[in-house]
């Protein structure tokens, strides 16, 4: 069973995406459009779960099937859309997850999602200070348990996204 820890922010961070991203342009060549470094571990000083997570954009999903097995020789398990449709999703180091890949076409919407939250955050300390204590609270309260872990923090994240959202429109 995975065990869900939040820890302080790692200078390390931006190198292992760095690391990754090289990995995944090498493995899927033109394939791979673009790759965003997002999540908490992409936010300087914020506290995190240490999973770097990847977003990867695309010429066609669809496309990117055809290199799953590459995928996989790098050590990523093929999670299929997992929940989202038009995602591709794959984790790295199983139940010590070092790494996920959230794959999208480019002009896909969760990608302007991702950017602009991920944004919102590097923008305002204080709004990241206060999600970093919401995930804190919620691994005391569900370290075990991932999806209360991430319900938890849900109304939260929908908020301060609808924010994001507006500011990038102005």
């Amino acid at each position: 069973m995975r065990k869900i820890a939040v820890v302080p922010y790692d200078e390390k961070w931006p190198e292992m995406f760095n690391a990754e991203s090289f990995l995944i342009k090498t493995l899927l060549g033109d394939v791979a459009k673009n790759i965003h470094h997002i999540g908490s571990t992409s936010v300087p000083g914020l506290s995190a779960k240490p999973v770097i997570d990847i977003l990867l954009e695309v010429h066609d999903i669809n496309e990117l099937d055809k290199y799953i097995p590459a995928m996989v020789n790098a050590g990523y398990i093929a999670r299929g859309e997992n929940g989202i449709a038009g995602r591709r999703y794959f984790i790295k180091g199983g139940d010590q997850r070092s790494h996920q890949v959230h794959a999208f076409s480019v002009g896909d919407i969760q990608i302007l999602r991702h950017l602009a939250f991920r944004d919102y955050l590097r923008k305002n300390r204080n709004i990241a200070m206060a999600y970093a204590e919401m995930k804190r609270a919620a691994v005391l309260l569900y370290k075990d348990d991932a999806h209360r872990y991430s319900a938890f923090k849900t109304n939260f994240i929908e908020h301060h996204l609808q924010l994001a959202l507006i500011y990038l429109e102005r």
